[in-house]
């Protein structure tokens, strides 16, 4: 975390260090964007099976169609929590599991930085994925998630 003055005021600012390799003994690194999308495939298809359960249950309970903003509301929920509590609970998605990603911050990471994650990844697809592809050029390797939460997506060596 870095600290600098601008104004009188002093502000922190999450920063991995050193820019390459995020622990000493080298066994984390920044996660390549491969690695990232492959994991955001793997739990989007998580979603849509959770999505997938959830029409069904409600087209048996209420005997007809779903349709409306409450339907769309709801599975739009399903999805900020399903990312959030597994980002806040285990620090990785299913998704990143697999692919040997956690989510590493200065503390635990927090429901606000999950929103900010959150907020970061649907600005990304909503530009067609500029805020992912933003890691090649930011001197840190972060996308628009990884900053506006304040913590970065690392992958594990074994």
């Amino acid at each position: 975390m870095r600290i600098h003055s601008m104004g009188g005021k002093k502000h922190t600012h999450f920063r991995p260090e050193p820019r390459e390799e995020i622990h000493s003994d080298g066994r984390e690194t920044v996660a390549p964007l491969r690695y990232r999308l492959l994991a955001i495939l793997y739990d989007t298809l998580i979603i849509l099976a959770i999505w997938v359960f959830t029409v069904v249950a409600l087209v048996t309970l209420i005997g007809d169609a779903v349709v409306g903003a409450w339907v769309q509301s709801l599975l739009f929920i399903e999805m900020y929590a399903f990312l959030v509590l597994f980002w806040c609970g285990r620090g990785q998605t299913l998704g990143m599991l697999a692919w040997h990603l956690r989510i590493r911050s200065d503390g635990r990471f927090t429901p606000i930085q999950g929103l900010g994650r959150f907020v970061g990844g649907m600005a990304s697809f909503a530009t067609l994925g500029v805020g992912f592809f933003w890691m090649w050029f930011d001197r840190d390797r972060m996308t628009w998630s990884d900053r506006l939460s304040r913590s970065i997506v690392v992958r594990i060596r074994d």
